[in-house]
């Protein structure tokens, strides 16, 4: 990670309406409405009840992907067991980009999600997102890597070889679409963007994979959970594609909740993870793919599993201030 700790490139800001200032207490990085008494580096649960939110029906969205009606079936066991630990109706809400779940968290419009890994600090620090959970196998082993990928018959074997190439980002928020491959490119290999190598945005690590098996890009940056849950489904030929460049491990998405739900549904809420039953599931069909098998949720900490996502965007010169 040392080689991400000396750059100094454009940072991304969450770019959200300014919000009301709360009284003076410690808040580290969170915005000015949080608090962070016991510095875990997420906000805390309001200390006045007529702060807390109880609603009738709890959201749920998961980070944006190709198709959501498709995930929408795959949550679905899932989300019928948390309405009978809550005792609340669940309704699972497709969002199409990672900025529209961060407002939709940030305007008291979502309560429950899973921010991709990139999103998890604009999300903790912007929208008062609790992460306190993650998929692992039963082992209690996470994470997946950053690839490269170009064309199978593409006569690129290298990174150097990708100079005045187009290489396609999923968007500004991603770890493995954009800020972990950008930093690698700048402290590595000495690649500027848009200087050295053409930049393009799928939005999504879906569209880039599919983009470069259809020859649209020379190149991408993705996930390799998502290109081995693609492959999978026989949603992508793996035939199509090769990789030229696979990073150390990251933290998978972080599933939590909104900083302000009542404490006692919040806590039904982590209940609700830690009890759910993998077997014959439909989330087990689908994440059982990844390497290792995301199998079972396991508990995690925002400052302990973030911080190498935090030194990337430290990096990167992220900031984490709403505006």
């Amino acid at each position: 990670m040392k080689q991400f700790l000396s750059l100094s490139l454009v940072g991304v800001a969450c770019a959200f309406g300014a919000p009301a200032f709360a009284a003076e207490c410690p808040r580290g990085a969170l915005d000015a409405k949080f608090c962070d008494v016991d510095d875990d580096m997420v906000a805390d649960a309001p200390t006045d009840p007529k702060q807390w939110v109880d609603p009738g029906t709890l959201i749920f969205a998961y980070t944006p992907v190709e198709d959501p009606e498709v995930y929408r079936g795959v949550w679905d066991e899932f989300l019928r067991h948390m309405e009978k630990v809550t005792g609340k109706k669940v309704q699972f809400f497709p969002v199409q980009s990672n900025a529209a779940q961060l407002e939709a968290m940030r305007s008291g419009r979502l309560h429950v999600a899973g921010f991709n890994t990139g999103s998890n600090p604009l999300a903790v620090n912007c929208a008062g997102f609790v992460p306190f959970t993650m998929m692992a196998d039963k082992q209690g082993v996470y994470g997946y890597e950053m690839e490269i990928i170009v064309p199978a018959a593409s006569p690129v074997q290298s990174i150097e070889e990708l100079k005045g190439k187009t290489i396609a980002f999923t968007s500004q928020t991603s770890n493995s679409g954009y800020k972990a491959p950008s930093a690698l490119l700048a402290s590595n290999y000495g690649m500027q963007a848009d200087k050295d190598y053409k930049t393009a945005f799928s939005g999504k690590h879906d569209n880039s994979i599919i983009g470069v098996a259809n020859d649209d890009y020379d190149a991408a940056a993705v996930a390799n959970s998502v290109l081995n849950r693609m492959v999978a489904r026989n949603a992508v030929d793996s035939a199509k594609l090769r990789s030229i460049y696979k990073s150390q491990s990251f933290p998978t998405t972080g599933y939590g909740y909104v900083y302000n739900l009542e404490p006692g549904l919040a806590a039904k809420v982590k209940d609700a993870f830690f009890t759910f039953d993998w077997e014959g599931s439909a989330l087990l069909k689908e994440f059982g793919k990844s390497e290792p098998a995301q199998e079972a949720f396991i508990p995690i900490t925002y400052k302990e599993h973030w911080a190498v996502v935090r030194g990337i965007d430290q990096a990167m010169n992220v900031s984490y201030a709403c505006q």
